[in-house]
């Protein structure tokens, strides 16, 4: 098992950027691939952003495709969204997520991550 904290969240106006932390303890983290999820109100949680393993495969939802950038440094075992040009349809509560394995590629889908954390909420105003 691996614990999984998220930091970053707040509010922000439209246009703005905020930048997400995950940071995991327990198991070793390079094992893990990782992912971003969120979830609004009223709405099912969704995909954002995954990365593999090494950090060497990345991918996005259409929804957020280059404003949001996923990175990882495995030797401070933390994981980073960086959102830029945020809108009002980016608030949520954000979630992130861990996937046991050195598979290749990332992954897309809630089925396929092991471990979640709180979230973090971020709140972009207009």
């Amino acid at each position: 098992q691996v614990q999984l904290v998220e930091s970053g969240g707040g509010l922000v106006q439209a246009g703005g950027s905020l930048r997400l932390s995950c940071a995991a303890s327990g198991r070793t983290f390079s094992s893990y691939a990782m992912g971003w999820f969120r979830q609004a109100p009223g709405k099912e949680r969704e995909f954002v952003a995954a990365i593999s393993w090494s950090g060497g495969s990345t991918g996005y939802a259409d929804s957020v495709k280059g404003r949001f950038t996923i990175s990882r440094d495995n030797a401070k075992n933390t994981m980073y969204l960086q959102m830029n040009s945020l809108k009002p349809e980016d608030t949520a509560v954000y979630y992130c997520a861990a996937r046991f394995g050195r598979k290749p590629g990332v992954g897309v889908s809630e089925g396929e991550y092991d471990n979640w954390g709180q979230g973090t909420q971020v709140t972009v105003s207009s």
